[in-house]
């Protein structure tokens, strides 16, 4: 393939990449969309299961992370989860709330991709897959993108490649490097929506238990907290609510554990000693939580005795792990299994409204690769949709 021109190149063929192909190529404009894999929306294919958690109905701004909070308000504005599920029904797939307005495909999740991709073929829009990205160059009003297949142009150029969560799937730094080849900034990245790894006797502790899930759960961090369930992993910790804090949590600070807050424990011991002075601690632990764990926590606690052999101190010290159990973890498990990447490219000279560089003309940056974390549980893809399509609808 030789030199060809275009009126707009998108590199990244996932879901920020595909809505902004689908809507830049709806209002009449020739769009070539390259993706390095062979296989495009590979992240939609797993996410959820395989079901894909493709939006969330209360998604608001509180829902995601930035140094700069404001930045996301116009889009979610502009593109709300409304406008996505109408789409989804336009295509007549099938969908199902499971519970705190997360919306997975009641099927799979490659129904969305073809739906996105259905939505780019009838804009025209033309393929380019398994297609390296060896440089981007601007000359004058155009972007002179060379690849293993030769070289492309366009005077609007959009870079919608990710972060760098699952490299097993072709994640890579590839749009940070870009963006500070052209002048901007990079806030540090870090995994995030991951698990928290433990190299003490947690961790052996937590292998133990490994498969077991506590709901609810609420794990803090500072002045952070989330209310769901906690699993525990060869490892250490994951569900929900580890996910949810692991984004807000920073190494060498520790998490607070409440297994049963629908309780004060302090007081439940008590009556418990009061009502049942013959029973075992981890017995009478077993009334609120899982047998194993009841009895992990009891031997934890080195106060497994007659619950009339226990004296307050050690009631207050058995409370502390049922309400409060702090640890300091070790890590995460990485950017292998965190579900998206936090921090990104400085949104300060991104414009909101149509996601264009302050710095350079014609360059657009949407998707995961700005600095813009949402929580668990469809709210990077509703961000994906709404940077895709205010960026497609909009740019020049």
């Amino acid at each position: 393939m030789g030199m060809s021109t275009h009126d707009v190149i998108i590199i990244g063929a996932g879901a920020a990449g595909l809505m902004a192909a689908s809507r830049a190529g709806s209002r009449g404009k020739s769009i070539l969309l390259i993706d390095h894999s062979t296989k495009i929306g590979e992240k939609i294919r797993i996410s959820g299961g395989g079901r894909c958690n493709f939006t969330n109905i209360y998604t608001s701004p509180a829902n995601f992370l930035s140094k700069n909070p404001h930045f996301c308000k116009s889009a979610l504005s502009r593109y709300t989860p409304a406008d996505f599920i109408s789409l989804v029904e336009r295509y007549r797939i099938s969908y199902h709330d499971k519970g705190r307005g997360q919306l997975f495909c009641n099927d799979k999740a490659t129904q969305i991709i073809d739906m996105l991709v259905a939505e780019c073929s009838s804009s025209k829009v033309l393929f380019q897959t398994g297609t390296i990205v060896h440089d981007i160059q601007k000359n004058e009003a155009l972007f002179e993108v060379i690849t293993n297949k030769g070289v492309v142009t366009a005077p609007s150029l959009v870079i919608a490649t990710g972060g760098l969560s699952i490299p097993k799937i072709g994640a890579s730094g590839f749009g940070y490097k870009i963006a500070e080849k052209f002048g901007h900034r990079i806030i540090p990245t870090r995994p995030a929506l991951v698990p928290l790894t433990f190299t003490d006797d947690t961790s052996k502790l937590c292998a133990d238990l490994a498969g077991l899930s506590v709901s609810p759960s609420i794990v803090s961090t500072g002045k952070t907290k989330f209310e769901e369930s906690l699993l525990f992993t060869h490892r250490g910790f994951s569900g929900p609510a580890i996910l949810q804090i692991s984004s807000y949590w920073r190494e060498g600070n520790p998490i607070h554990i409440n297994l049963a807050p629908a309780l004060n424990a302090g007081e439940w011991l008590k009556v418990s000693r009061k009502n049942h002075p013959k029973k075992m601690l981890h017995t009478m632990l077993e009334e609120i939580l899982p047998n194993r764990l009841a009895l992990a926590l009891a031997n934890l606690s080195g106060h497994d005795a007659q619950m009339a052999n226990l004296a307050d101190k050690k009631l207050t010290d058995i409370a502390g792990l049922l309400n409060n159990w702090t640890l300091v973890p070790a890590g995460t498990e990485g950017y292998r299994t965190a579900e998206v990447t936090s921090g990104g490219i400085d949104t300060t000279d991104i414009s909101s409204q149509n996601f264009e560089s302050k710095i350079v003309a014609g360059l657009y940056f949407v998707g995961e690769v700005l600095d813009i974390t949402g929580h668990l549980g469809g709210f990077n893809f509703q961000w994906a949709w709404s940077s895709g399509y205010c960026c497609g609808e909009n740019l020049a």
